[in-house]
């Protein structure tokens, strides 16, 4: 019962959020603040996230095939295959759960505690529309773009560590990428970087909307929105690829 009161009280403020979305003047502001956090802000983590995923893969990639009588172009295949249909969407989106649901949970579950979400509806203010929807806006919009930073610094991080390690250089890696390149892993990627945006910010805000006990319920529910946001990502990416692979 307890988990079915948690699902209705979850899809009661996604409606909410869904029909808040004619309310242009309510978030408007709130989106655009949205939009420079969740997604400025992140650009260096999701570069670095993205080199560094990028340069593994093609080390660990031609130490596995050193051995292997096959051209040294597919290890420059199989890091940007890797790269473009799972690594950069699903590791940027675990980074990004600690980094953006954590901070959605905290500022909700904080203006909760001390009472802030209920002088807003005091004063005739649709909290929902001013608080949750920019949030869960700005994650469907700047995950994708960050998705896409991070598949090209993850790339360009492949080139570079293969270029100085020896075990592959630029040209070849590049013909390697280019000969197995689907459109199609571009558009899978931005798909799931799409649902884990929507998952990440709605189950944050949700956790942080309903918070209680003061600080230490703040402290709990930003743990609980981590947590579940990475749990929910995985399942997602899981569904995602049974249902479009």
């Amino acid at each position: 019962m307890e988990a079915l009161e948690k699902l209705g009280r979850y899809s009661l403020l996604l409606y909410r959020s869904l029909r808040s979305l004619y309310e242009v003047d309510t978030y408007k502001k709130n989106l655009v603040n949205e939009l420079l956090k969740i997604g400025y802000e992140s650009v260096p983590i999701v570069l670095l996230t993205g080199v560094f995923t990028g340069a593994v893969m093609t080390i660990q990639t031609a130490y596995q095939l050193e051995i292997a009588f096959i051209p040294i172009s597919v290890i420059g295949a199989i890091t940007s295959e890797s790269l473009l249909i799972e690594l950069a969407a699903v590791i940027t989106s675990l980074v990004l759960a600690g980094k953006v649901g954590a901070r959605i949970a905290t500022e909700l579950g904080t203006m909760r505690v001390s009472e802030q979400i209920d002088a807003l509806e005091s004063m005739g203010f649709n909290s929902v529309s001013f608080l949750v929807l920019p949030r869960v806006l700005a994650g469907l919009i700047m995950f994708p773009l960050l998705y896409i930073f991070a598949s090209i610094s993850g790339i360009v991080g492949g080139i570079v560590a293969g270029a100085i390690s020896g075990a592959i250089p630029p040209a070849e890696f590049m013909q390697g990428a280019r000969e197995f390149f689907y459109p199609w892993d571009v558009t899978f990627g931005i798909l799931k970087a799409f649902v884990f945006g929507y998952v990440i910010t709605s189950v944050s805000c949700y956790k942080g909307y309903y918070a209680t006990g003061g600080a230490e319920g703040v402290g709990n529910s930003t743990t609980q929105a981590t947590v579940l946001s990475c749990i929910y990502v995985l399942l997602a990416d899981f569904v995602l690829a049974a249902v479009f692979l």
